[in-house]
This record gives structure tokens, C-alpha cells and sequence, in this order.
């Protein structure tokens, strides 16, 4: 693994990771939802993928936190697969299989990534929806895959649209400067990852943004902490263990309210 990979979590204070660090059981109705567990194959490997929504419907790939393919990028997914007239979402399992469930193998699995390796994921997860039924596809992702998603406008080319929660890449892996299709994120005013997904590097992208010509919103929520749309008992128990106590149920529904306007308008058609 190269060293710009390694970089997105380098200025978080370890005292702040240590409150991250207990276990959670997974449990959530994510697991009995109609999720269709897939294979994609992209060079020479292949990666599971789990589908839920309509065949017909715009397709999303849906990518994971730090923690992997848990109970919360699940909920995420079949959130978003009924929202308005429905999305057909796909998460590509970017550990192949391994989960978080304390801070040490969540950074653990977080170091090891291949992040252009993952970049080819969620290219070859945009191919597979466009080749089953989405006539356009979108691009969404939490904390780690926040900064994927937006990655993911400046190096997948078949991507329509994507939403980013809390995430910025570095400017090694994607300069969103070089975006090539809307974007659209959201940021936590009390976000203390600092040049990741602080207030601070929210201003900075939108700067980038507004640099790259592309339509664009940045949207930053007052009194509300990292990882913010997690609301799951689970998701809420795992956030107040990391010192994140905020609960801004009001904030939640009005980021999904615009998520849902901003990948209808640029995935209709």
C-alpha cells in the first residue's frame, strides 16, 4: 500500500480514536432485507456486491465506512433504494469479507486498502448496474467511502453524479478540482477530523469545487458531529462511544431530503 492512501485519518488525534474503541454486536433489519449477493469481476480479482431495489431503477453504488460492510452502510442502502420513486443500490465490498468491530481492526483494515485497487472497484460496481438496468448511475459514501465518492468523480468516468458525507480524498488520490460531474456533500459543524472532514476541509473542497466548474453543494450541519446520518441503535451506541453524543434526527432528514433531490435530478433520464 502506498503511502497516500494512509493519509485521510493521519491528523486525527489517537486520544480521539481510542474513545472509538469497543466492540458492537451487529445486529439490524438491514440483515432481512432483500439484499442479492453478486460477484464482480474487474481485472484479474474478484469482489462481492450486495444489491437491493428495483432492476429498472437508477442504480448507486453505495460505499462503506472505515468499519467495512456492518449493519450501517447496509441500513444506508436500503434507505436510499426507497427513497422517492426508488434507486437500485449496490455496495461493493471493498474488504472482501473482513469487518471492523473495534477501532484497532478498523484502522487496521482502513491501512490496508488499496485505494486505487477500490477506485477499480466502484468503477467495475458502475458497469455492473449500467449493464443490468440503470441507465445512470450515482455514487454515494460515509466517512471513508465520503472520500471514495468523491474520488469517484474525478477518476470513474461512467459515473453521472455523486453525494459525499463527510469525507475529502487527498489531493494524491483525486484532486476534486478535477471533478467531472455534480457533486454534492455534507459535513458535521463539529467534525473533529481535522483536513478530513472538519469544517475546515469542507470550505477547502468546496473551494475545489467551485474551481472545477462542475454543479455543486456543500452543506454544513450546526451541532452535529462525524458520522452524523448513522441512526441505527447500534450506529447511535457505536457514536456515543466515540464521544459523538449529538442525536439531530432534524438534520438526518433534511440531508437525505437533498440527496434525494440532487441524484433524482441528475440520474433522471
Amino acid at each position: 500500500m502506498s503511502r497516500v492512501t494512509t493519509r485521510f485519518f493521519s491528523t486525527v488525534p489517537l486520544r480521539t480514536l481510542s474513545r472509538f474503541a469497543s466492540p458492537f454486536s451487529v445486529r439490524s433489519i438491514a440483515h432481512s432485507a432483500p439484499f442479492n449477493k453478486i460477484h464482480i469481476q474487474r481485472d484479474d480479482t474478484t469482489f462481492d456486491a450486495y444489491v437491493v431495489g428495483k432492476d429498472d431503477a437508477p442504480g448507486m453504488v453505495v460505499l462503506q465506512e472505515w468499519w467495512g460492510v456492518d449493519f450501517e452502510i447496509k441500513n444506508h442502502a436500503v434507505k436510499i433504494s426507497q427513497l422517492g420513486n426508488g434507486f437500485k443500490a449496490l455496495i461493493p465490498d471493498l474488504y472482501r469479507g473482513k469487518v471492523g468491530l473495534d477501532v484497532a481492526e478498523a484502522q487496521h483494515l482502513f491501512d490496508g486498502l488499496d485505494w486505487q485497487g477500490a477506485v477499480k472497484d466502484i468503477h467495475a460496481s458502475v458497469n455492473w448496474l449500467k449493464a443490468n438496468g440503470s441507465k445512470k448511475v450515482g455514487v454515494t459514501g460515509f466517512c471513508m467511502g465520503g472520500a471514495l465518492a468523491i474520488a469517484s468523480s474525478v477518476l470513474v468516468p461512467d459515473v453521472n453524479a455523486a453525494v459525499a458525507f463527510y469525507g475529502v480524498p487527498s489531493s494524491e488520490l483525486a484532486d476534486p478540482a478535477q471533478a467531472k460531474v455534480p457533486i454534492q456533500a455534507h459535513f458535521g459543524e463539529l467534525d473533529n477530523f481535522v483536513g478530513f472532514s472538519d469544517v475546515t476541509a469542507a470550505k477547502a473542497l468546496e473551494e475545489k469545487l467551485k474551481a472545477s466548474g462542475v454543479p455543486h453543494e456543500v452543506h454544513i450541519y450546526p451541532g452535529n458531529g462525524h458520522a452524523f446520518m448513522n441512526r441505527s441503535p447500534e450506529g447511535i451506541k457505536r457514536r456515543k462511544s466515540m464521544g459523538l453524543p449529538d442525536e439531530d434526527e432534524a438534520a438526518v432528514q433534511l440531508a437525505w431530503s437533498r440527496f434525494q433531490s440532487w441524484m433524482t435530478q441528475h440520474l433522471s433520464g
